[in-house]
């Protein structure tokens, strides 16, 4: 151990469970711990402050980081990752019987519209289900992490001291991106929304991440193995999980993970670029067309060059 001590923000999951508790280290450092609830709340800390040396962020919050020069770099160490045919909901009070009626309506979103269920939800609503996203106005109930983002001109703030889910309720917005709760009046857009997911993933590997972990630059640019190691130690941690649900130890919360390992044969939760390229490439896409970055970018310009060749 070299003496270097990390804070790090990860919320505790199967994932990352063994690395929490000690049983593996990385290492060239130690990390301590720093609990954070709700987690979002780190993700801004770390982009508007820099507060943690290593924190888990959304990814498309990460990718809008890059775009404006945030010292941070991801790992590609992909903690969590989620089906979103579930994450829109509806008033079933209102003229929406399914996606395609969303066009021409406002409909709102939690939180920001950089949040990383809202892209990976509006890009389900385009290319699943033939939505022209341009035609709905989408109204945030928040702000971006990111400060210095500028939404398209079809984006909305919600009117102070309204309720996104109020609104829903009410009719006043017919439909949401994000919302948590159903009522007797709200309900999923989507049937079934959870096998649809699966079922994505069966025809197209359609199997969206959510969150990596980054680390300040300062600290990868000082200490040139560092990035190598914290992804090892990440990995080793996720290969004890692994292990566990193929013995049938785990149950839920991980059912989703062993519906995917059994639709894939593989680990549910694959690290490094070369087995998510397929997904990385289309979140990369689905930010240039919904206007979360204004230009082009790889995969490898994502990553530190340390970290390109690694498989966890």
């Amino acid at each position: 151990m070299s003496g270097l001590r990390l804070k790090t923000v990860t919320r505790t999951q199967g994932n990352n469970q063994a690395l929490k508790e000690g049983r593996i280290r990385p290492r060239t450092c130690e990390l301590e711990f720093i609990e954070v609830d709700p987690l979002v709340g780190a993700f801004r800390r770390m982009v508007r402050g820099l507060e943690f040396d290593i924190s888990e962020m959304a990814l498309t919050t990460y990718i809008t980081a890059r775009m404006h020069g945030k010292r941070f770099s991801g790992l590609p160490i992909f903690l969590v990752r989620a089906f979103h045919h579930g994450a829109i909901v509806y008033n079933t009070r209102s003229d929406i019987r399914g996606p395609k009626d969303l066009e021409g309506k406002k409909v709102g979103v939690n939180r920001g519209y950089t949040v990383t269920t809202g892209l990976w939800a509006r890009a389900i609503l385009q290319h699943h289900y033939g939505v022209d996203l341009n035609s709905i106005t989408w109204v945030l109930s928040g702000d971006e992490h990111v400060a210095e983002y500028q939404p398209p001109g079809n984006v909305a703030r919600l009117e102070k001291g309204k309720q996104l889910l109020d609104l829903v309720v009410s009719g006043e917005l017919p439909a949401a991106i994000g919302l948590e709760t159903e009522t007797a009046d709200v309900r999923r857009l989507i049937p079934n929304a959870a096998e649809a997911g699966l079922e994505a993933l069966r025809q197209w590997g359609h199997y969206p991440i959510n969150h990596l972990i980054v680390v300040r630059d300062e600290l990868l640019e000082t200490h040139p193995d560092l990035g190598a190691d914290v992804f090892n130690a990440f990995a080793e941690s996720k290969r004890d999980y692994v292990r566990r649900l193929q013995d049938g130890q785990l149950q839920a919360p991980d059912l989703m993970h062993r519906r995917v390992m059994e639709i894939t044969g593989r680990d549910p939760l694959p690290y490094g670029i070369a087995p998510n390229r397929q997904t990385l490439e289309e979140i990369i896409q689905y930010a240039r067309e919904q206007r979360v970055i204004d230009r082009p970018v790889t995969v490898e310009e994502l990553f530190p060059p340390s970290t390109h060749e690694l498989v966890g």
